[in-house]
């Protein structure tokens, strides 16, 4: 009886793996990246966030309208000076390829600080902080500190900006916020 139930364990947990490796439950689409190879041998893609469309939360103590609505953001002292906001990321073809955290903070001690954590389920996680003053054009500027997969051994220049749509077509969003980041490979990614 035990060798029967062994026997049967084992081909049982076979045809499982057989099944799965000949029809893969899952079958994900990867988008196509888009990247753009610069002058100094380093690559430069651009991501972007319609608003409101986009946004998946957003919240802080003094935000009146918090995105849900019903989200309850904490009353504790410590997250006085601290906003979250959640996005889905898309690409310059309009394509939702992934997830995006934007962090704002400040308090006496440290100033202000703004990190963005771009996740790209196919590709990896990117983690970048932004100088809290904006440049001309309205453009905030920072750098890509660490990510994982694809983007382990990257290095660079990250900006922010908000662009206005003006198309003045209803359903159409009030903008975007674009995020463009050139990098070079350090490293051997071993």
């Amino acid at each position: 009886m035990f060798k029967t139930f062994i026997f049967g364990l084992i081909l049982g947990v076979a045809t499982a793996a057989a099944a799965l490796f000949f029809a893969p439950v899952v079958d994900q689409h990867r988008e196509t990246s888009i990247i753009r190879v610069l002058p100094n041998g380093g690559n430069s893609e651009t991501f972007h966030i319609n608003i409101p469309m986009d946004r998946v939360m957003s919240g802080s103590q003094s935000n009146s309208a918090p995105y849900p609505e019903n989200l309850d953001w904490p009353d504790d002292p410590r997250f006085a000076g601290i906003s979250a906001e959640l996005f889905k990321v898309r690409n310059e073809r309009d394509m939702v390829i992934g997830v995006a955290s934007r962090i704002a903070a400040k308090d006496e001690e440290h100033g202000t600080i703004i990190e963005w954590v771009l996740h790209l389920p196919a590709r990896g996680s990117i983690y970048m902080s932004l100088q809290p003053e904006m440049q001309e054009g309205g453009m905030r500027r920072g750098e890509l500190h660490s990510g994982s997969r694809e983007f382990s051994n990257i290095a660079g220049i990250v900006s922010e900006r908000w662009v206005v749509d003006v198309s003045g077509e209803e359903g159409s969003p009030a903008g975007r916020i674009e995020l463009v980041s050139s990098s070079v490979a350090i490293g051997d990614g071993s």
